[in-house]
């Protein structure tokens, strides 16, 4: 299928109406039949009959229009295993190609949770490179000998700092001091690991990682900064330890108990389960030179995350969606749509990427809503996903994506 990709022009005004929609706003469980009016690039009017006082009409003909899918745990920059031992150059070079192809598939929002800076955010508002509304946390936090310390027990060298994805930062004060550098820096949210991880080599997935009062000093000045912090966190143990010191959202989550999906609820903490890259890495992990200790963590945690979500779902915390897909696996960023449909259903996993994601990363940032004065972000679907939700996740099903009043991938041919 070919995908058509308009450029934004100056002199685009962003206004049209879409006529002879259904709408589904990202909660409902009934689609709402509707026209829906742009002007300038936010919606001013939903309802039947609206005027279109002479702007562009296009016909959804009875075609589903939703707001814009948002990835919570997206990384513009790994386009590897190892994306530190690249040059900043290249890296931002390649993550264009990375968050265009994430903007055709309908994800009009991303938040990058270990990298992103300021040049990359500003060549997105500059119109430098097409891209979804583009969060980030910079460089995430990890303690010397923690997820991020690519080091073994045999190297010698100094843990590495000032990474773009990943820093080694310990102690209080250094850590403080580096939450106030990524706010400076333009950060969105503080990224930490807070357990072991899949991809690296040497530290247990379980054990909880950072003191507790280092924990609690990071989220108290993310707190100061009007934000929250994410935390990489797989077992029930480092959840809890995570949560108790005042994390909000925490990654991945596959270890999760009940117990600790009640204390999630408790400290109002949100979960951001990422199905998609353990799914990927099963079947493609050799392709990318995966590690028999990583392949084994993976086997671990692959099946885990499935009923991790039903705990937090019954506990009545709010589930959101991610995929965190390192290097040549991001073409597998719908996958996760149809695996948390698999668990969810297509309402709850529609709900947890449209409207969860949104409450987590809006009061950061302008992110999409049905709704009257808000920006046009949107996707019209060539079907009903609520019915089948493959009509999300299978890249063959056709779409059209509309990123702040502009049409930028339109293979339904509405203009």
């Amino acid at each position: 299928m070919r995908t058509r990709i308009r450029a934004a022009e100056p002199h685009d005004d962003r206004t049209f109406v879409i006529r002879d929609a259904r709408v589904f706003d990202g909660q409902a469980s009934e689609l709402v039949e509707a026209d829906i009016r742009v002007e300038a690039g936010r919606i001013v009017e939903m309802g039947k009959h609206v005027r279109s006082h002479g702007p562009p009409e296009w016909r959804a003909a009875g075609r589903v229009v939703s707001p814009g899918l948002v990835d919570a745990h997206f990384h513009a920059y790994a386009v590897g295993l190892d994306p530190d031992g690249l040059p900043l150059s290249y890296l931002a070079l390649a993550a264009q190609h990375r968050l265009r192809a994430a903007l055709a598939r309908g994800f009009t929002t991303v938040r990058d949770v270990a990298g992103g800076d300021a040049g990359l955010e500003l060549a997105i508002e500059r119109g430098q490179l097409l891209s979804p509304r583009y969060l980030y946390t910079g460089a995430a936090l990890s303690q010397t000998g923690g997820h991020g310390d690519p080091r073994g027990p045999l190297d010698a060298c100094a843990p590495p700092t000032g990474g773009h994805t990943v820093e080694v930062v310990d102690g209080i004060d250094s850590l403080v001091g580096a939450v106030r550098e990524r706010f400076r820096g333009g950060a969105h949210a503080i990224k930490m690991f807070a357990s072991g991880g899949v991809i690296s080599p040497h530290d247990p997935l379980r054990a909880p990682q950072f003191s507790a009062e280092e924990v609690r000093a990071v989220a108290a000045e993310a707190e100061r900064h009007g934000s929250y912090v994410a935390a990489h966190a797989y077992s029930s143990e480092a959840i809890a330890h995570s949560v108790l010191n005042g994390v909000h959202s925490i990654e991945h989550g596959n270890l999760l108990d009940p117990p600790t999906a009640r204390l999630m609820a408790d400290r109002d903490a949100v979960l951001v389960p990422t199905l998609a890259t353990y799914d990927s890495l099963r079947r493609r992990g050799t392709a990318i030179g995966l590690s028999d200790v990583s392949r084994a963590k993976n086997a671990e945690v692959l099946d885990a995350g499935r009923h991790a979500i039903e705990c937090a779902a019954a506990a009545g915390v709010p589930v959101g969606f991610g995929t965190d897909l390192m290097g040549e696996l991001e073409d597998d960023q719908l996958v996760g749509i149809r695996l948390q449909g698999e668990v969810m259903g297509a309402l709850g996993a529609l709900r947890s990427i449209m409207h969860t994601n949104r409450e987590l990363c809006g009061p950061h940032a302008e992110l999409p809503l049905m709704a009257p004065g808000a920006v046009a972000d949107l996707v019209v679907w060539d079907g009903n996903p609520l019915e089948d939700l493959s009509v999300v996740w299978d890249e063959r099903r056709a779409r059209s994506v509309v990123l702040d009043g502009r049409l930028v991938t339109d293979q339904l041919g509405l203009a």
